[in-house]
């Protein structure tokens, strides 16, 4: 990577994501599990704007409450701004402000999202001139997630979710997606799936070492058809989620009895996610759930990955 002088603020926004298909291999000697996961990248956002600092700093704003955010060195887009550093070589350091969108905790990737822009932004701040390789390769080791937040649109992964493979999309799927007031801790569902294979294990398969995403859940991305995709939609995650938050299964019901195809739950939970044919059909489910007292929002996907914004 070479340096060169840049410019003030530099703007970066990236996608949230939904496992439209995600199953969990058995657990590992070392604790973890590989997966096989669909992920569509989707309209709810995170924007980043990097100044230039001599320390590391970061703040938020944003619809969504960020109080209980760590702002220190173990937040994820501080710590992608330093392995950026020490990559290139940087010494100086960046001032951070991120505007939040997508769920904290919330199961659809938002502190990964701003891992991903912190990497664009940084590197077109400090002109690091990194290639997408390169900054593929730091993503990697900071989180699964955070990789397809840099490529987005529509992928496979595989391994912990961090070696992707593009896969055809057609046209766009529309989705109603009900905001929890509360987040859900990723390794603690990981651990209740694990309780939850062991209390069942006379009733359920044993899980596969290398699990893999269903080729009807490729054939309904390709085809564009939200009818098709609704049919296979699949979260090994969702029933120890619902486990640990049985008040998710009544939004579940909600969704689905007021005309989505399906609901499931993106990622770890606990945002539930619900399918529509269109955008009409998103409309009338977003103001019946909110009717209901229930935070929704719309949104469409595949949209594209990490990308600098022109103010």
């Amino acid at each position: 990577m070479t340096i060169a002088a840049g410019p003030q603020v530099v703007h970066a926004r990236a996608p949230g994501k939904i496992n439209v298909f995600l199953k969990v291999g058995a657990v590992m000697e070392d604790g973890y599990h590989d997966v096989a996961t669909a992920y569509q990248a989707v309209s709810l956002c995170e924007d980043v704007r990097a100044y230039p600092a001599d320390n590391f700093s970061v703040e938020f704003a944003g619809p969504i409450d960020t109080s209980g955010l760590e702002r220190g060195g173990s937040n994820l887009a501080i710590k992608a701004a330093r392995a950026l550093a020490r990559k290139a070589g940087y010494r100086g350091g960046v001032h951070l402000e991120i505007e939040k969108r997508v769920p904290i905790a919330g199961g659809m990737g938002g502190g990964s999202a701003d891992a991903a822009a912190t990497l664009l932004a940084c590197d077109a701040l400090w002109g690091t001139e990194a290639t997408k390789e390169e900054l593929l390769a730091i993503a990697a080791k900071l989180g699964a997630d955070v990789p397809f937040a840099l490529t987005g649109g529509t992928a496979i992964g595989t391994g912990r979710g961090d070696q992707l493979s593009p896969a055809l999309a057609k046209g766009s799927f529309h989705w109603v997606l009900a905001l929890a007031e509360f987040g859900m801790s990723t390794p603690e569902v990981y651990r209740e799936l694990d309780r939850h294979r062991e209390r069942h294990a006379q009733d359920i398969f044993p899980a596969q070492q290398q699990p893999r995403v269903d080729a009807n859940v490729l054939q309904a991305l390709r085809a564009g058809d939200p009818s098709m995709l609704a049919d296979c939609l699949h979260n090994d995650l969702q029933a120890p989620a619902l486990h640990l938050a049985p008040g998710l299964a009544n939004v579940l019901e909600l969704g689905e009895e007021n005309g989505a195809l399906a609901g499931i739950l993106s990622g770890s939970g606990p945002t539930v996610a619900f399918l529509v044919a269109d955008a009409d059909t998103a409309l009338e489910l977003q103001v019946a759930l909110s009717a209901l007292r229930l935070h929704v929002v719309r949104a469409t996907g595949p949209v594209h990955g990490a990308r600098l914004v022109h103010d």
